[in-house]
């Protein structure tokens, strides 16, 4: 069997290893799934009308703020489900199992791909959830091609394989499970500072930079022009150097941090 092989197929095993992890301790991914849902129900029904009217719409019909938010919100659930990634691999970390698996003839890195994996996927379930009720309350696309579905649940998947590498590497240098606990809250953090609630010209002068120049906003308006048909500018090539540049950081981070406790 060839190298690439036995990788795969290591990497495969420790991709159901942690699948199975999250069907038996499901509390933690039903916690950070019902935040969006319930952030989503929160601002649609007890500011969506007023949302609505500044963004043109009727006084009493929240149709335009549902369009608005659920791109964001979509963006804020991939941000929500990294905090049990972190909190997987540190406890992986200091519970003895890495060491354990370093010891046996495996593939090295198939430990960071199969956590890598199963967080992506779990991801990307939860945003197909998260969807499911934003078109239940009323989300609808508009005019959106076959092809601009396919790149705006690429992008999603994209977004959620760069920040989960970060999420492996703080889960690495946390010495328990609730600092990587601790470490992951800006991933959830950020999305309520970016355009996901509220279009950042609207913001106060001096917070606009911090609201335009981070990863969630340019995500959220690309997201939001495949979906909705608005202007994406320079935006989407924007989201892609910030995905590709985490991933890239997050990969070498977590391998240094892995090759250096091997040793």
């Amino acid at each position: 069997m060839s190298a690439l092989s036995l990788a795969a197929r290591d990497s495969s095993t420790m991709l159901r290893r942690n699948l199975l992890h999250a069907r038996r301790y499901p509390s933690m991914t039903l916690n950070l799934l019902l935040t969006p849902i319930v952030l989503l129900l929160l601002f649609v029904y007890l500011f969506g009308d007023v949302m609505s009217a500044g963004m043109g719409g009727g006084a009493a019909d929240r149709s335009e703020y549902i369009a608005y938010i659920v791109p964001g919100i979509l963006l804020m659930t991939i941000g929500g489900t990294l905090v049990g990634t972190a909190v997987s691999v540190s406890n992986d970390m200091t519970e003895g199992i890495m060491a354990r698996f370093r010891t046996m003839a495996i593939h090295r890195g198939s430990v960071l791909i199969g956590h890598v994996i199963g967080s992506v996927l779990q991801a990307v379930v939860s945003v197909v959830l998260v969807g499911a009720v934003g078109v239940a309350i009323g989300f609808r696309s508009k005019d959106a091609t076959v092809l601009e579905w396919i790149a705006a649940f690429g992008l999603l998947a994209l977004f959620a394989l760069a920040f989960t590498w970060i999420a492996v590497g703080m889960g690495m240098v946390s010495p328990n499970a609730e600092a990587a606990s601790n470490n992951a809250l800006p991933l959830i953090f950020l999305p309520l500072i970016s355009s996901a609630f509220v279009p950042v010209g609207t913001m106060p002068g001096w917070f606009q930079p911090i609201a335009e120049y981070q990863p969630f906003t340019p995500a959220i308006e690309t997201l939001r022009g495949l979906l909705l048909g608005t202007e994406i500018g320079n935006n989407w090539w924007i989201t892609i150097v910030w995905c590709v540049g985490l991933a890239v950081l997050g990969y070498r981070w977590s391998k240094r941090v892995f090759d250096r406790d091997a040793k």
